[in-house]
């Protein structure tokens, strides 16, 4: 009995050993089959195979109203710049494909995060947000955001009557009227006791003083001999003159530059004249996020029509959006607006697509060849009339 128990215990050990080693085995052939399964899977012949499958199923590609870039007639039939880009695009690379209408460029996002949409093509800005839901293609467009201000009369005086009302008028009317008064205290001071014409009480003498600077400056001649006969008040009689010419000169060419350039041009001449307007832009757009890090109050509308409509109430004094949609829809629908100066926040549209599409590279190779032919010029020409 002792013997057996002797020879039992290195028998025990024996098999444990080979539990461990099948035990190993099984792990190790596990772990091979698993990085030959990723091996296959990355593998270009992989990624060809799910090009094919993609590229035999019709592709359901999401768009919204973003004229003119992607628009629809009244039989549903969409073109538009994106729309005809992306027809150029698939037909060369044979893909088969319908169209599915999205309210907003939000809502296209989140149609390809969800998988109901395989590509989205509209007027679609690329940010550093949208990055991080979305894969994108190579831009096609760039451009950025404009500013429209209605263009009728009544609203173009406007900004002028505000001009003349400013702070800044009034100091430049106060300090030429600040001059005139100091001149005519000079003469009066100097002429009082040699001077019938300025002879008098104070208020006499010092009205008379002050009627003859501002007849002076005006270069209007005097009637009754009101003229400076002593040497010092001579000397100030040509001081005056000079300096009032100057002043005349500079204050007339001044307000006139101004209101020339708010009549002509309406309340937005430069990005900071946004945050003395009523600003408004389409709600759910990239301008939102560009006019809030600005600081600028806005207010948003549905879409840039609605935009349009509250610029001819008189509601709001500028309309903020994408410049090209801006002079399109003016030109078009013949808005009695106008696009400002201003451009700010440089976009780029480009076609969405899935973060995991395996279409991306043929995308961009097909968009970078037509971007180089006379069809895209032909294209930007017949839609924004620029070349």
């Amino acid at each position: 009995m002792g013997h057996a128990r002797v020879q039992g215990r290195p028998y025990r050990f024996r098999v444990a050993a080979v539990d461990a080693i099948d035990r190993l085995r099984i792990t190790v052939a596990g772990v091979l089959w698993l990085m030959l399964a990723l091996a296959l899977a990355l593998s270009p012949s992989h990624a060809i195979a799910q090009e094919r499958e993609t590229q035999s199923r019709e592709l359901v590609v999401g768009t919204k109203e973003a004229p003119p870039f992607a628009m629809k007639d009244e039989h549903g039939n969409w073109k538009g710049i994106s729309i005809d880009l992306w027809r150029h695009v698939a037909g060369n690379m044979g893909l088969q494909y319908r169209f599915a209408e999205g309210e907003s460029v939000n809502a296209l996002l989140d149609g390809l995060q969800a998988g109901n949409f395989d590509v989205a093509v509209a007027a679609i800005t690329v940010t550093p947000a949208r990055e991080q839901q979305v894969d994108f293609s190579t831009p096609y467009f760039h451009t950025g955001t404009g500013v429209a201000v209605q263009a009728d009369r009544i609203s173009n005086w406007l900004p002028v009557i505000r001009s003349i009302a400013s702070y800044s008028f009034l100091q430049a009317a106060l300090a030429l009227l600040g001059l005139t008064f100091l001149a005519g205290l000079l003469i009066w001071f100097f002429e009082r006791r040699s001077n019938d014409a300025f002879a008098g009480g104070v208020a006499q003498g010092l009205s008379s003083g002050v009627w003859w600077s501002t007849n002076a400056m005006t270069q209007r001649a005097l009637e009754g001999g009101l003229a400076p006969m002593t040497l010092p008040g001579r000397v100030v009689a040509v001081i005056w003159m000079v300096v009032s010419v100057i002043a005349i000169a500079l204050f007339t060419a001044g307000i006139t530059s101004a209101l020339t350039t708010k009549r002509l041009h309406g309340a937005v001449n430069n990005l900071a004249d946004l945050s003395s307007v009523r600003v408004a832009t389409v709600q759910g757009t990239e301008t939102e996020d560009a006019l809030s890090r600005m600081r600028i109050d806005y207010r948003t509308v549905p879409s840039p029509l609605d935009g349009f409509d509250e610029l001819k109430k008189g509601t709001i004094d500028a309309l903020a959006y994408d410049r090209p949609i801006l002079a399109w829809l003016i030109r078009q629908r013949r808005f009695s607006a106008e696009l400002a100066d201003v451009t700010f926040e440089p976009q780029q549209y480009a076609i969405a697509l899935r973060n995991d599409s395996a279409l991306r590279k043929q995308i961009n190779v097909a968009l970078l060849e037509a971007e180089e032919t006379d069809w895209w010029k032909d294209i930007l020409f017949r839609y924004l009339g620029q070349r």
